[in-house]
């Protein structure tokens, strides 16, 4: 009931109802208050009934004063019917009450306790006046039949006077008033008379009090909508997004906001009075038809107006946008302009800096990939216009990933900076440099399709970049690889020649990074085939098409087998055998080299689990898979799982791995150390700093790079002191070393010599599937086999010349082609000591000595090396003709 109660008081409150019933002004004052409202209206009205006890207190007062007059004699005791006893008691309550409403607040009384206090008070005091009136019927006064009347009329008056604002009280002052009439009057005129007045005045005073509770609803509710407009008013003002004006009929401000004010270094009651027109300005820059028109023909034509745009009439570069309405009265009096204004100031600005970072980079100043996009576009428009081509180039920073990744964020934007700058001044006046995100960057240059000045634009960028920068003491060394397309005018789209510069950078930094490369038409084929090889790939684990091969890891004193490396292989379904140099670094661009590199370790370890105690198993770790926060735990898992002993496990770590070392590459050492793995430097002396790393990474054993390894028993080779430094190095810190890329007899001498202590190479054996690698690690021993020295690259195909043989021209078949000489195969019988020459096809002349001869062929010795190079078929250089000579130059040409 309590809950209705109040959702119909809130119903009522909310909708500004102005209907009472009259239960509810019966018994409005005597509920506790349910809403915040009727907490008002009941305050109220307990204010208007403060004095109730002060005027009742002084009618008891006069009355009972004017009685003492009337007494015949003094002589009444302290008895019942001595009236100066309830007058004395009336006036007591009187004090009493009006004691208690007077520090009703202090002593936090609510309103409906007052108003239920009030009404026993009214009944008290009744009582006690009517035990005045009984007392002063007797002989003590002169005129006790006239006393008594006067006394219970002053009472009644007087009661229904303070008690006539609230009904609760009414009703109790009339029901006593009823029981005093009938108490003291002999007949029962009075009582009736009595009671049909208490019947009127409650009647009135139910309507008065419907009328007082209605009127105090609509002025709360009127309260609440003013105070809501001014806390909307004060919340709008001061938010700081705009203000409010008016002004008076004459055109002058009658209230400003601060804000306003502000603007103008004052305050507002200093701009009360001065036209409005003199503080602002209309901007008439803004080519709409309202901002056309000043302020002053609204104003003076008291015509409503919305956004016109304004600005101070003061040094400072600040705009408004006002709305206002005139005022008019009843009379249809104009009394003046009311409206808001609103700071455009901000705005504007940051319009403004929201079209430069919509165009340009932030960190940089350059123009973004957006702008660029545009600038591009432009570019080619307004080649074909011109019948000119259009060149563009795509850079890449080489190893800024370490820079971020070692040094931090900060160090890198600023190294960004510097690298802007370098570009822009590279390019100078022959194109627009943008950055596209991150590392990389985009030239366009319109007009330029010469090769000569690409390429060396190209090598400036290139050599510019790579020069060393200073960031905050720290000396920093990057790279650059340039994508370079070429666009003919009118006959290609932007997408299409950023697409060809893309495949042109990632040619560039497949040949080695920091170079340059121009785009053909070949990449999009490869670009193409490397894609689908790429979806082969993710599938060839499944399909079963990758295997492990094994090769041997030999003893240099022993020739015994004391490990065996594993090299993951592909025979795809298709395409044959897939080179690893073709798929490795496919699956590390695509991601898959996680997956293919924890399938090889685990198929490793379970081979090796089924070889002598004695033989290690080496695998490659790829520099991703070593970054891998789980890699320890990989490998933690596949040695559990095959139960190979952790020394016999060697992980192959290539230098890469340092390129992007961060805070973990030490704690990985660390943790595969406690493992009890063994560590090898993979391919050492090719990377960068290699003795940096020998000094900070736990190796066990260093691998020479086969570069070094063949051909150095050569006489003209210096690879020998090579590999005698690094022998003597790993001696030093205590690990073994061994040689890659072993194939001759000369060789594996040498390499003893020195003292390498592990051999690997295909004079020992080629990697072999599982079986055959168990067999060779059941064996122990190999036995080289191969070359006594290192044989020239031959080419096998066969090639046409024409010889002159004894003075006659005769046609000869070439096959083995080397640098030193060739097989001949002749329908004409050559004695050995012969001097031949001959032109062979599409390579040119040679001259040679015959060293041996049998029937249909011979053995030719060339006079001069023989540059292998000229059998290679001719490539096409790329837009030679149309970059030199295009055909809109021959089109003029031939007009």
């Amino acid at each position: 009931m309590r809950r209705a109660r109040f959702a119909r008081a809130v119903e009522k409150t909310g909708s500004q109802k102005t209907s009472i019933s009259i239960s509810e002004a019966l018994w409005f004052g005597l509920r506790s208050p349910e809403t915040s409202d009727e907490a008002s209206l009941s305050d109220w009205r307990v204010t208007g009934l403060e004095l109730v006890p002060v005027l009742l207190g002084v009618t008891h007062i006069l009355v009972t004063s004017a009685c003492m007059f009337l007494f015949k004699s003094r002589g009444v005791g302290l008895s019942a019917d001595n009236p100066i006893i309830p007058a004395a008691l009336a006036i007591l309550i009187d004090v009493l009450a009006a004691a208690v409403l007077y520090n009703r607040k202090r002593l936090n009384i609510p309103s409906h306790a007052v108003v239920r206090g009030l009404c026993v008070y009214l009944t008290v005091a009744g009582l006690i006046w009517t035990w005045f009136g009984w007392a002063i019927q007797d002989d003590s006064f002169l005129y006790p039949m006239a006393a008594a009347p006067i006394a219970m009329s002053a009472g009644i008056a007087m009661g229904a006077v303070v008690s006539i604002q609230s009904p609760p009280l009414i009703i109790v002052n009339m029901i006593t008033s009823a029981f005093a009439a009938v108490a003291l009057s002999e007949g029962s005129l009075v009582p009736l008379a009595v009671a049909a007045l208490s019947l009127t005045l409650v009647a009135y005073s139910i309507a008065g009090s419907r009328s007082f509770i209605a009127a105090g609803r609509k002025r709360l509710n009127l309260d609440a909508e003013a105070r809501k407009a001014l806390n909307f008013v004060e919340e709008f003002e001061n938010s700081g997004r705009g203000w409010f004006w008016e002004t008076n009929g004459e055109g002058t401000l009658s209230y400003v906001s601060q804000q306003l004010a502000d603007d103008f270094q004052c305050e507002a009651p200093e701009l009360l009075g001065r036209q409005f027109t003199d503080l602002l300005s209309v901007d008439t820059s803004s080519g709409a038809n309202e901002e056309r028109k000043t302020l002053g023909f609204h104003l003076s034509a008291r015509f409503p107006f919305s956004d016109v745009i304004v600005s101070a009439a003061s040094d400072e570069d600040i705009h408004w946008s006002l709305s206002g309405n005139p005022i008019f009265d009843e009379r249809g009096r104009f009394l003046g302009f009311r409206g808001i204004g609103t700071d455009l100031t901000e705005q504007r600005r940051s319009e403004q800096e929201i079209t430069r970072l919509a165009r340009f980079d932030s960190l940089t100043g350059l123009p973004n990939r957006a702008m660029m996009r545009q600038t591009l576009d432009e570019a080619l428009r307004n080649a074909t216009n011109r019948q000119k081509g259009c060149a563009l180039f795509l850079i890449d920073l080489d190893r800024f990933k370490n820079v971020n990744d070692t040094l931090g964020h900060p160090v890198g934007d600023a190294l960004l900076r510097q690298v802007a700058d370098r570009l822009k001044s590279v390019m100078g006046e022959h194109g627009q440099v943008g950055r596209l995100g991150g590392d990389e960057f985009k030239a366009v240059l319109p007009g330029t399709v010469d090769i000569g000045l690409l390429e060396s634009l190209a090598r400036t960028l290139i050599e510019q970049v790579s020069r060393p920068y200073s960031i905050e003491g720290h000396r920093v060394v990057i790279g650059a690889s340039v994508g370079i397309s070429i666009g003919d005018p009118g006959r290609c789209t932007a997408d299409s020649l950023v697409r060809d510069a893309d495949l042109a950078l990632y040619a560039a930094k497949g040949a080695g990074r920091g170079k340059h490369c121009f785009y053909e038409a070949s990449m999009h084929s490869e670009a193409s085939d490397r894609q689908v090889l790429e979806n082969d790939l993710r599938q060839a684990i499944d399909k079963g098409e990758l295997w492990v091969a094994y090769q041997p890891i030999v003893s240099a004193a022993g020739e015994d087998v004391c490990g065996f490396e594993a090299l993951v292989r592909w025979n795809h379904p298709l395409r044959g055998k897939i080179s690893p140099e073709k798929f490795i670094p496919l699956a590390e661009e695509c991601g898959l080299i996680g997956r293919i590199g924890t399938w090889v370790l685990e198929t490793a370890l379970e081979e090796a689990s089924k070889w002598p105690d004695s033989v290690r198993i080496a695998i490659n770790l790829s520099p991703i898979q070593f970054n891998d926060p789980n890699i320890v735990e990989i490998v933690s898992n596949a040695i559990a799982r095959t139960n190979v002993r952790a020394s016999r496990v060697e992980l192959e770590i290539t230098e890469g791995v340092f390129l992007a070392e961060g805070d973990t590459t030490d704690e990985t050492f660390a943790k595969l150390k406690d493992l009890g793995v063994r560590l090898a430097l993979d391919d050492f002396g090719t990377g960068y700093s290699s003795l940096g790393y020998l000094k900070k990474a736990p190796f066990d054993k260093i691998k020479i790079d086969q570069s070094f390894v063949r051909g150095a028993a050569s006489t003209t080779s210096r690879n020998s002191a090579i590999i005698r430094a690094i022998v003597t190095l790993a001696e030093s810190l205590q690990m073994d070393t061994c040689a890659e890329g072993v194939e001759t007899h000369d060789d594996l001498q040498l390499i003893r010599e020195l003292g390498v202590s592990h051999v690997q190479g295909f004079i020992f054996g080629r990697p072999v599937e599982g079986l055959e690698a168990r067999e060779l690690a059941a064996k122990a021993v190999v036995v080289a086999d191969g070359f006594q020295c290192l044989r020239e690259p031959r080419q096998r195909l066969m090639r046409r010349a024409m010889a002159s043989i004894d003075g006659k021209v005769q046609e000869v078949r070439l096959r083995n082609i080397s640098i030193m000489g060739a097989l001949v195969e002749c329908d004409v019988s050559v004695a050995p000591g012969t001097r031949v020459a001959m032109d062979i096809v599409g390579a040119g002349p040679v001259e040679g000595i015959v060293r041996w001869a049998q029937a249909g062929k011979f053995g030719l010795q060339f006079t001069n090396a023989f540059q292998m190079s000229r059998l290679a078929p001719k490539k096409q250089k790329l837009n030679d003709v149309q970059m030199l000579s295009p055909w809109y130059v021959e089109k003029k040409a031939s007009a």
